[in-house]
This record gives C-alpha cells, structure tokens and sequence, in this order.
C-alpha cells in the first residue's frame, strides 16, 4: 500500500467557492496510486469543501444565496463576533457543510460523476489562503 501526502496553500477572493479538483488531481497523479481512495480535507474553521455541480455557474450562485439566507449575518443572538459581522455565520457554514471529502480512484483517476467537481467553500468576506490536505491511499 502506498500513501502519499501534499499540502495544497489555496488562494480565495472572499466568500464564495474555487474548484480545486485539478489541483487535486495532480495530487493523484504524482501519488502513483492506481487504485484506492483520496481524501482533502481544510485545516480551517470557517471554510469548507463540497463535492458539487460544476458544469453551470449558477448552481454554485444558488448555493450562495442559499447559504447567505440560511445563515444570514448581524443576528442579534449571536455573541462568537470578535472578528466581524461574517464570524459566527462563516463557522455555521462549515459546520453545515464538510470539512473534508473522500473519493474513490481507479486506475489512476478520481471517481467523481460527469457534472461533479471539489470545491473550497469560503465563508468569509475578506480573502483569505487556505490550507488543503491532500492524502491518496492505494496501490
């Protein structure tokens, strides 16, 4: 069984998603593993990732709405605020979503269906860097 590591360092422009599936099929790809699983997961606690729709743009700008609605910033019961009105609704988010996402492969790609793609999900406004890690087990 091999097992190889790498730690992708992913720029955002604030909330919103980036699809880092190339990047982390390149990961695979230098893994030389031919068949097992891949898992990335963000060492962080106001982002996420998503495996979600990537061929039209505006499933992910429903996304955003959704989430914007469901977790809306500047509620008065929230007290977790030290650093800003996006704080508290950036951890809902995350804690709604996933902070890591695991993907079969075989022979040598990632299993991900036609319109599937992973996407780092930024909550917060400012941008930010992001660390990703990426682990891919197999033969």
């Amino acid at each position: 069984m091999k097992a190889h590591t790498a730690t992708l360092s992913i720029a955002t422009r604030g909330q919103g998603t980036r699809e880092i599936t190339g990047e982390v099929a390149r990961v695979v790809h230098d893994s030389g593993v031919e068949t097992g699983t891949v898992t990335v997961f963000v060492q962080h606690t106001s982002a996420s990732l998503v495996i979600y729709e990537n061929a039209d743009p505006s499933a992910r700008t429903d996304l955003h709405a959704f989430f914007a609605r469901l977790c809306p910033e500047d509620e008065d019961y929230f007290t977790h605020t030290t650093e800003g009105p996006d704080d508290m609704p950036s951890h809902l988010r995350m804690v709604l979503t996933r902070t890591s996402e695991v993907v079969p492969i075989t022979r040598g790609r990632m299993q991900l269906g036609t319109w599937q793609g992973i996407f780092l999900f930024e909550h917060r406004r400012a941008p930010h860097r992001r660390t990703v890690v990426v682990t891919v087990l197999g033969a």
